[in-house]
């Protein structure tokens, strides 16, 4: 794992992901990406993850920035890495790398918002919400 990482996901790339070089499709890493980071929130949330009503914890993407690096190909086995780094009061921002063995094959930067519905706005994240990110990554108050 790199420096920090305490979760990652497999995925095998399948031969409907790949394009007519033979790689992976650039955009089908967001969806490797959204993946794991819904196995993230199912490992550090837990039990949590649902017990919230979808109107205090339903988190969106905001932003993504993905650096490709190499090309994934058909049938590898593809560890997603994803870390929160940073939690704010209705925002947090995630860190992802996707690597094939040791190679590192994508970097991305993830920015989530907790996002209501019913008002159409961004809403506070629950403190357990909260705790559970700081607890799982160790995140000092500067990354709060």
């Amino acid at each position: 794992m790199f420096h920090n990482e305490r979760f990652s996901y497999p995925i095998r790339v399948r031969y409907s992901e790949i394009d007519g070089q033979k790689i992976v499709f650039n955009a089908h890493y967001s969806t490797y990406i959204d993946v794991a980071t819904t196995e993230y929130f199912r490992h550090v949330l837990g039990d949590r993850l649902h017990q919230f009503s979808d109107d205090l914890f339903d988190p969106v993407l905001r932003k993504i920035t993905i650096e490709f690096i190499k090309p994934a190909k058909l049938d590898d086995v593809l560890d997603v890495y994803c870390r929160v780094t940073k939690v704010g009061k209705s925002s947090f921002e995630l860190k992802h790398t996707i690597k094939r063995d040791d190679e590192l094959l994508v970097k991305a930067e993830v920015v989530q918002v907790n996002y209501n519905v019913n008002s159409n706005r961004a809403q506070l994240i629950p403190e357990h919400i909260k705790d559970a990110f700081i607890q799982f990554e160790k995140l000092d108050h500067s990354s709060i």
